[in-house]
């Protein structure tokens, strides 16, 4: 096998989901009586469910519980998931990675449930996929835990991994993680502003930058096997 490989968030990166996940939310709150500015949209990029909850108490003081939140989100985001796409761009780089023998992997501040939902959703399931989910990690992004334990599992070391990030926590994760990062914001997020290791992708043209630091990495073969 390869030592590289090329790690993906999920949510903005290869499913076109981030509107979703704030339209579940903002529907399960209205059933809960409370009403969430559309400005909080942006701020909850990448973030994990339990960040999103605690801005939520602190900006419009909403009182239900953890679970209670979770539940409605989810219940509603479930309920419109079918109708999810893959981002414009990521077939293109799916090719790229077919023609390059690179293995990739997915990992997700998302829970299980959601990240199985949006991977089907978008035909992206398959027989071997590593994903990396909240509920597989004691620490979510920004932590590195999420990438290293991804590297882990498809046993390539983490100086070998490239990491596609549409946003700054995951970017920071991956880079914590000693591992390069693209960032690949989406094409309407163009105001983030990721740290400067990080490589910046045309949010339109992803392929290309992936193709030029693909071809930087070592091709070296190896007897260990995957995890």
């Amino acid at each position: 096998m390869t030592e590289r490989a090329v790690l993906f968030d999920m949510d903005g990166t290869l499913v076109d989901s981030e509107g979703l996940h704030f339209d579940a939310m903002k529907q399960a709150l209205l059933q809960m009586g409370y009403r969430v500015p559309d400005e909080l949209a942006d701020r909850m990029t990448g973030m994990s469910g339990a960040d999103c909850h605690a801005m939520l108490r602190e900006t419009i003081g909403f009182k239900p519980s953890f679970a209670d939140h979770v539940e409605g989100k989810y219940r509603c985001y479930l309920a419109d998931a079918a109708r999810l796409e893959r981002r414009h761009g990521v077939d293109a780089v799916l090719r790229l990675l077919a023609e390059t023998r690179t293995p990739f992997a997915i990992v997700s501040n998302s829970d299980r449930k959601l990240v199985d939902a949006n991977l089907r959703a978008v035909g992206l399931q398959q027989p071997g996929l590593v994903t990396v989910s909240r509920n597989d990690v004691v620490c979510g992004k920004p932590d590195p835990e999420p990438y290293r334990r991804a590297a882990h599992l498809l046993g390539v070391s983490p100086e070998n991994c490239i990491v596609v990030e549409d946003s700054i926590p995951g970017a920071v994760a991956g880079l914590a993680a000693g591992m390069a990062v693209i960032g690949w914001p989406e094409p309407h997020r163009t105001d983030l502003v990721f740290p400067p290791a990080a490589i910046l992708a045309d949010p339109n043209d992803l392929a290309s930058t992936l193709a030029g630091l693909l071809s930087s990495f070592p091709l070296q073969s190896t007897l260990q096997g995957c995890d």
